[in-house]
This record gives structure tokens, C-alpha cells and sequence, in this order.
């Protein structure tokens, strides 16, 4: 292993020793010059990889400022402060997982008996995540010496909070991690991690406790008061440090050549298993949650500033130090960016985080990636692209609606027949081909564009294909802009001529669109089997994070279905882009889905849609996007919500009428926002301050959920509703995990 990794890195090592012919490096030259001027950082090496080879790599300034000047040099050695998280702690976790001697699931105490007295539900996966409720850190006044202290602090250090509630980043959390490490396989953390870690891979700088021959090499950190003199080859933070220098949070110092080495085995699959990293690089906070954060790994929180501003959200990932140095890793790219420097030298230092984000959007912008926020094709673009070859010489059935538009917004059934495809038929969803009948039943028509026949999939309760629709049929193609959200008929439109496709044994195309509400947020209650119908058909949460392709795959697949499916994915679409990032054109959806905003606030706003003399704005200028009725008042009501602090969102009294009060809702944070939150919220006071307007039964199929309608009923409160949902939404994502396609 140790020689596939050299070799795989020697050629760009070599290289960008006497030239630098990466694109970003002029750029990354001048943004570290000017921080060191700035007197943010005395110096720092920085490496870009990409595809197995080093791309830049430089040292700049100084290792060390007092009591001489010491320039910086490609092997200097840095105290990486919490970057042993995810150098050591964290890959000595995964080695234990792949042997089998640890499940992310199991309870703390069983690996640790004593913790918490015994009775604790915190969970490994709890620890990994930063959701486990415990303090950021062990007191250390009055001060303490020796790992056995440290551990016995940790062991019985008393919860902030219950588990899998808030973020609350931890080094205690990691504490315990190390010592479990240390009792599962009978190694301490530093003896494990280089027999298992470093010397397989020749990080050979890269140490708990570094020799004195090394000293010479390392970089410096903060002064200690009580000698006058920097810190040097002893850990920075003062935890590791009473614990002797070896803690599951802090204490390994490396160079950033030992780094580059790390970061593409974790790209190459050499040291652990593909499904193994993709398990802990893939986001595991509650999934109603949107700080997303890995097993060990960061991948969108506060404290992922090192990601850029390119590198894709929910895919990349990565981690910081105290002290300066950060590592960010991109699987999509094949690419990672390490940068290491001491900012606490001499006296504690200033905030780099602005600095370490131009560096990783530099290299990002270096490696060509660009900003992904401009170029996205849809399937349709891409079939386009190809003169739409896989679909000529059928006869082929197009359902869509008004959505069905390629980049220059061009109608999907005019670009296909121009390009010779034969198109026989139409087949429209709710709300009709073109997207303009609010009503309850659509009936057949002509386009009258093409001459085409519509058939509609939304008359009289015939929500299905029949075989005589089908007639003069080789291939049904579907090519609907969905909404990211289960009662969105859509979905079970696309799912139902899936089962007809299978039946009549033709192939079924979908070409992909975006979720528009991004695929990473998955939010709500899971369908009953005894609800569906067609605002419901399958076994999904509220807001599923699925694209319709995704969709597909997993309802063809679980179902049973066995179609002949083809999915023409996206080009240059991530999951953590929202509609607005893709420079598609935004289409409504349906008549009352005017924006991105009401499509947001949608999955919570139309939980309850269905009750007696209560608007969700339909008919006014902001549908799901205000609620009223005549018989609330909008002040008391806006009062109610905004005092129960519902994250990324402010409620303000309004009128619908002049007769009719409600209130409105402005997104504040949408990546903090929780839809289904405040559709519990709205519920909760609507059943509170307005006891019997609201019958949560009429809206039994949009809940979707028993045990949360008769939670409702009971009048729980909704983060109490919500923790209940959790494990639900937990297994979803595990099955879903199979299905994803980007």
C-alpha cells in the first residue's frame, strides 16, 4: 500500500518542486503573501491534488516569528490541533467498524460501561456527529494532569442536552472516541493509529508526541506565559495537554505532504473500503437537521468555511484545527486542498477563517470546477445534446406539463419533434399540459401547438394510463419539474406510468430535473401504507430530497415494479444546490407554486391544507406563503409562533382580505429552515389559541402519518412530535442511500 501511494503522488511532488503550472497558483501566492503581511499567519505550505497527482504545493513565510525568525519549509511539522479528529480518531473508528468491533449505533456504554453511571442513550453515532448533548469541553481550572484524569472527567461529565437534538461541537466527544479506540483494540490511540494509519500509508512526520529529533522541523505555536517561550513539539491545546499529549481531540502533529498522502487514500479507496468512506464522508446529522455534519467529518456546518465557495455542499468534506491548518477533500473532483500554518504563533492570533475559504474557492476555481451554480443541464439539455439519439425511431408517449422546458426554455415536444423525434402522444399531470386548471378534474384535449392528443392523468379520479391511451406507443418518456415534496401528485403520476410501462413492457425514460428544495434535507413524517393514494403512493417522508429520476429508481426497485427504466441524469447538478443555483428557468410547478420561497415553505404550510374555512393563500399573491382564516387574529397568532423560536423563519401578521386575518412567513435562513418544523408549529397553535376550527382527520392523507395526526389531536409539543420521527427518518435514508444518483 505504502508504495502504490508513493508512487501514485512522487510525479507531482517532483514536478511542482521547479515549476508551478496550476492555474490558481499566482492567486493562491497572492492571497497568502497578503495574509502573512496582514500579520494573520506567519507562514504556511499549501497543497492541491487532483486526480493522484499535486497540482501546487508551496511553502510561504515563516514557521517561526520568536525568538528568531525560522522560514517555512515544505517538511515543516504542524501541531494540527482537531485535525487529529479525522487523521486519527476517526480512521482508527472506521478500522474498528470494518473489523466488526464497532457499531455506529450501539450505546456508548457498551464499549465504555462506566459512562454516564451507566445509563446514557448517547450513541457512538452520537459522538461522530457532535449530537450527543455533551459539553464543548472538560474544565481544566483548577488544573489536572494525566490521560486517566482526563478520561475520568469525560466519562462522567454531566449533558448539556439530550442526544440528537443540537449541534454542539465537542472535543469531549472525541475524547471518549479515543479511549474507546484504546479498549476495543487494546492499543492506546497513538499506537493504534500508526500501526494502522500512518506507516501503511508513509505518513512518516506524522505523530502523537513528536521525537526531539523532529523539533527542529516543527512549527512553533502560542507562547507559554510561564516560561516566555513558544510552545514547540508539545500540543497546543491544553486538554491533550494535561492528558499527556495523546487524546482522541487534539495532539498529532504532520506536514502537509503526510496530508496530501491521507487525503488520496481517502479518495482512492486504498485504506478502507469504497462503501466504508462513503458511509462516514456522507452527511449523518438527525436528518432534520440542517447543520450537516459526517461521521467525524465536516461537511456543512459553522465551522466549514474551509470548504470555499465551489466545493460542492453536501458531497465534499473536510475539517479544521485551532491552530490553523484545515484539509478539504472533494470526491466529485477527485481533488483535495491542505493547508497548513500556526496562526496562534506567537500570541494567540486572529480569526483565518476568510482566508482559508478564498484559499480552497482559489484552488477550486484552479482545478476548473468553477461555480457549479450556472451550468446545470437537465436531462432534457442533455438528450438534446445528443440529438436526442435514444429516442428516435419510437413512438413515443411524453407526459409532462408546462415544466417540460429545456435552458433557453424551449417546450420538450417542440425540440423533439424538430430534431425527427416521432412523438404520438401526451399525457399531462394535475392542473393540466400546460399547467393552468386549478381544478379538481382535467379532461382530454388537443395541444394546440402540435395537434397532439393530451390525455389527461388527472380526470375524474383516473390518475393511470390505459392500454388504449398506449395504443401507437414504443416509449414513454416523462419530463416533469417535481417539487421535492411527497403530496405533490406529481410523483405518484411518474410512479403509476412506471407500473403501466412494466405492464405493456415498453421502456420508461425519465429525464431528470433537479429537487428544487435540494436533496439534502429530508424533513417529516413517513406515509402510512393505509393513506396513500395519489397525493401518496409510497413509502416516503414529507420533503424526500429526491430528484424524480431518483425517485424512480427506488419506487421501481422497492416496489416491485421491475420497468425498463432509464434515467438521463443531470449534468453539473449537486445535492445541495437549491433551484436557484442551477440558472434553470424557474416554471411554476402548478398555478399557486409562484417561487422558490413557496416551495420551501410549502411541505410544512400544506400539512394541514385540507381543513374546513382555513387558507394557505391560494387565490391571493403569495400562496404557501400565508395562512389565514376569519377566524384568527393575526397579531396573537404571529406573537404565538415567533415566540417559540422556529429556526430561519419570521412570522408577521397580514390580511389574505380585508375580512381575513393570518399571518406570513419570511424565510430568514433556508438551510437552518425546517418546513415540516413549522407545519407543526402552525398546527400546534392554530389547535392551541383556536381549539376546535382545525380537523386534523381531513388532512389525514397530507400528514400522511397516524401517530402524528393523533399526536396533533393530543396537542404534544412539536419538537417533542419531531425527536418521534427521527429513527423513522433515519431508516429512510438508509434506503434511500442505494438510490442516489448524484
Amino acid at each position: 500500500m505504502r508504495l502504490v501511494l508513493a508512487a501514485l503522488l512522487s510525479t507531482g511532488l517532483a514536478s511542482c518542486a521547479f515549476a508551478q503550472s496550476f492555474a490558481g497558483s499566482a492567486a493562491l501566492d497572492t492571497a497568502t503573501e497578503q495574509a502573512i503581511r496582514d500579520g494573520l499567519i506567519p507562514g504556511a505550505v499549501i497543497i492541491v491534488g487532483r486526480d493522484g497527482k499535486i497540482v501546487h504545493r508551496k511553502a510561504y513565510g515563516a514557521r517561526a516569528l520568536v525568538p528568531t525568525r525560522e522560514s517555512a519549509t515544505l517538511d515543516t511539522i504542524y501541531d494540527i490541533a482537531s485535525l487529529t479528529k479525522v487523521v486519527a480518531t476517526t480512521p482508527s473508528i472506521m478500522k474498528l467498524y470494518e473489523q466488526g468491533k464497532i457499531k455506529l449505533d450501539d450505546p456508548v456504554t457498551a464499549y465504555l460501561p462506566e459512562f454516564q453511571g451507566g445509563k446514557s442513550n448517547i450513541t457512538i453515532r452520537n459522538l461522530l456527529t457532535h449530537y450527543s448533548g455533551l459539553r464543548p469541553d472538560l474544565d481544566i481550572d483548577p488544573a489536572w494532569s494525566g490521560y486517566d484524569t482526563g478520561i475520568r472527567k469525560a466519562l462522567v461529565d454531566k449533558p448539556a442536552g439530550p442526544p440528537g437534538v443540537n449541534f454542539v461541537y465537542s472535543d469531549i466527544n472525541f475524547e471518549l472516541l479515543g479511549e474507546i479506540v484504546r479498549r476495543v483494540s487494546g492499543q492506546p490511540l497513538d499506537q493504534f493509529a500508526r500501526a494502522q494509519i500512518f506507516e501503511p500509508l508513509g505518513m512518516r512526520d506524522t505523530t502523537f508526541k513528536p521525537a526531539a529529533s523532529l523539533i527542529a522541523r516543527i512549527a512553533p505555536t502560542e507562547i507559554d506565559v510561564a516560561t516566555g517561550k513558544p510552545w514547540r513539539g508539545v500540543v497546543h491545546d491544553p486538554t491533550a495537554r494535561y492528558m499527556g499529549g495523546v487524546a482522541g481531540h487534539a495532539g498529532v502533529f504532520s506536514t502537509a505532504d503526510d496530508l496530501a498522502l491521507y487525503a488520496q487514500a481517502m479518495l482512492s479507496g486504498i485504506l478502507f473500503k469504497p462503501a466504508t468512506v462513503e458511509l462516514f464522508t456522507s452527511p449523518a446529522s438527525p436528518p432534520d437537521h440542517p447543520i450537516l455534519r459526517g461521521l467525524g467529518w465536516d461537511i456543512d456546518s459553522p465551522y466549514s468555511s474551509n470548504r470555499g465557495d465551489i466545493f460542492p455542499r453536501g458531497i465534499s468534506y473536510g475539517h479544521t484545527g485551532f491552530t490553523g491548518p484545515a484539509l478539504w477533500i472533494d470526491p466529485a473532483s477527485k481533488s483535495f486542498v491542505v493547508i497548513m500554518t500556526n496562526r496562534v504563533h506567537p500570541k494567540g492570533g486572529r480569526s483565518i477563517n476568510e482566508w482559508r475559504r478564498s484559499i480552497a474557492t482559489i484552488a477550486a476555481r484552479g482545478l476548473g470546477l468553477g461555480p457549479a451554480n450556472h451550468t446545470t443541464l437537465t436531462g432534457l439539455d442533455v438528450l438534446e445534446q445528443e440529438a436526442f439519439a435514444s429516442l428516435k425511431g419510437k413512438r413515443i408517449g411524453l407526459l409532462t406539463n408546462q415544466t417540460g422546458v429545456d435552458r433557453q426554455g424551449r417546450r420538450n415536444v417542440d425540440v423533439m419533434l424538430a430534431a425527427g423525434v416521432k412523438v404520438t402522444a401526451l399525457f399531462g399531470p394535475e392542473h393540466g399540459i400546460a399547467g393552468t386548471q386549478d381544478q379538481p378534474t382535467v379532461a382530454d384535449s388537443r395541444d394546440p401547438a402540435t395537434g397532439l392528443p393530451v390525455f389527461s392523468l388527472y380526470a375524474n379520479s383516473r390518475f393511470r394510463l390505459t392500454p388504449e391511451m398506449l395504443r401507437g406507443v414504443d416509449m414513454l418518456v416523462f419530463d416533469i419539474q417535481d417539487v421535492g415534496v411527497r403530496f405533490f401528485t406529481y410523483n405518484c403520476t411518474m410512479l403509476f406510468a412506471l407500473e403501466a410501462a412494466a405492464k405493456a413492457n415498453l421502456p420508461f425514460y425519465v429525464l431528470d430535473r433537479p429537487d428544487p428544495i435540494t436533496g439534502l434535507h429530508v424533513e417529516g413524517p413517513m406515509l402510512d401504507p393505509d393513506l396513500q393514494g395519489i397525493t401518496g403512493c409510497f413509502s416516503l417522508p414529507v420533503r424526500h430530497g429526491l430528484t424524480p429520476g431518483e425517485l424512480a429508481t427506488m419506487g421501481n426497485a422497492e416496489r416491485g415494479v421491475h420497468a425498463d427504466l432509464h434515467v438521463v441524469k443531470m449534468q453539473n447538478w449537486e445535492r445541495g444546490d437549491w433551484f436557484d443555483s442551477t440558472g434553470l428557468p424557474w416554471v411554476d410547478p402548478s398555478p399557486n407554486m409562484r417561487s422558490l420561497n413557496a416551495a420551501t415553505l410549502y411541505p410544512g404550510l400544506a400539512l394541514i391544507e385540507s381543513s374546513k374555512n382555513y387558507s394557505v393563500g391560494r387565490g391571493t399573491d403569495a400562496p404557501f406563503e400565508q395562512i389565514g382564516a376569519d377566524w384568527v387574529h393575526g397579531v396573537e397568532l404571529a406573537d404565538f409562533l415567533n415566540g417559540r423560536y422556529i429556526p430561519g423563519v419570521r412570522v408577521y401578521p397580514t390580511h389574505l382580505t380585508p375580512k381575513t386575518e393570518g399571518v406570513r412567513f419570511v424565510i430568514t435562513d433556508r438551510n437552518q429552515f425546517d418546513s415540516i418544523r413549522l407545519g407543526l408549529e402552525v398546527a400546534y397553535a392554530l389547535h392551541k389559541l383556536y381549539p376546535g376550527k382545525i380537523d386534523f382527520e381531513l388532512s389525514k392523507q397530507l400528514i400522511g402519518n397516524r401517530k402524528v395526526i393523533d399526536a396533533l389531536k393530543a396537542g404534544d409539543d412539536p419538537r417533542v412530535i419531531e425527536q418521534g420521527l427521527m429513527n423513522d427518518i433515519a431508516a429512510f435514508m438508509n434506503r434511500r442511500r442505494p438510490f442516489l444518483l448524484y
